[in-house]
C-alpha cells in the first residue's frame, strides 16, 4: 500500500501548501533526499528544481527560501517524533521505562514505512543530527517565533519534561533537561562522526555509545531514574 503521513503545519512557513499537490510532495521529499546527500549549503533551489524535474519558479511557489523549507521539514520530523513517541508510550505506564524508551528513539533512527510517497526518515534523522540548529541558530529568530514555527519542538519537549517531572517531580528543571536530551542526543552522534575527540566514544554504534551516555546522565541527575 501506497500511503504518507500528514499533519497540519504552520501556514507562515510555506507560500503554497506542498501537502496539497503532488509537485509540492515531491518538492519535499527530493529536498529531503538532497539536503541529506550534499548538505544544506550547498543545496539551492535550482538543484532542487533539477531534481524535482520542475522550474526554479515552481519551487519558489512553495518556499519564500531554503531556510523556510528546512523550517518546514525540521517541524514535519519533531511532529512525526511527536507522534511515533505517543503511539510507543501509550502503552507503558512507568515513568522510568517511558524516559528510557524517550532515549531510545531519540538516539536511533525512527522506522520506515512502506509506502513510496512517505518520506525517509533515516535520510530525516540525518539531517536533524547535521541541519536542525541552523533553523533557529539565525538573527531572525525571535521575529520568526512570533508566528509559532518552532512549536511542533516546544511541544516534544513538553512531553519529554512532563515525562522527566513523572520520575522526579522535586527535580527543578526539567524542560532544560528535556531540551538538553535532544540537543545532545543529536550533537553526540555528530561529534562522533566528524569530531570524535570531543566524546569518549572507542568503538561500537554511536547511536548505542550516545544512549548509553543519556542514560548514565539521567541516572545521576534524577532521583528516581535508575
Amino acid at each position: 500500500m501506497d500511503f504518507k503521513l500528514t499533519f497540519t503545519m504552520n501556514s507562515t512557513v510555506y507560500l503554497k501548501d506542498p501537502e496539497g499537490s503532488e509537485v509540492g510532495q515531491r518538492l519535499t521529499k527530493q529536498s529531503i533526499d538532497l539536503i541529506d546527500q550534499i548538505g544544506f549549503e550547498a543545496f539551492t533551489f535550482k538543484k532542487l528544481a533539477v531534481e524535482a524535474e520542475t522550474t526554479e519558479a515552481t519551487v519558489y511557489r512553495y518556499f519564500e527560501n531554503k531556510h523556510r523549507l528546512l523550517l518546514y521539514i525540521i517541524s514535519w520530523y519533531w511532529k512525526y517524533l511527536d507522534f511515533y513517541l505517543d503511539y510507543r508510550l501509550q502503552n507503558i505506564t512507568n515513568p522510568n521505562q517511558q524516559l528510557g524508551e524517550v532515549v531510545r528513539i531519540l538516539t536511533h533512527s525512527l522506522p520506515e514505512s512502506s509506502g513510496k510517497l512517505d518520506y525517509d526518515k533515516k535520510k530525516l534523522h540525518r539531517i536533524v543530527i547535521t541541519e536542525s540548529s541552523k533553523v533557529y541558530l539565525v538573527r531572525e529568530v525571535t521575529e520568526i517565533n512570533k508566528n509559532e514555527v518552532f512549536k511542533p519542538y516546544k511541544d516534544l519537549c513538553a512531553r519529554i519534561a512532563g515525562i522527566i517531572k513523572g520520575c522526579d517531580q522535586d527535580y527543578p528543571f526539567p524542560h532544560s533537561l528535556s531540551s538538553t536530551l535532544i540537543e545532545t542526543a543529536h550533537q553526540q552522534e555528530f561529534f562522533i562522526q566528524n569530531l570524535p575527540r570531543l566524546t569518549d566514544f572507542k568503538s561500537g554504534h554511536a547511536h548505542d555509545y550516545t544512549a548509553d551516555f543519556l542514560n548514565d546522565l539521567l541516572t545521576r541527575v534524577l532521583k528516581s531514574s535508575a
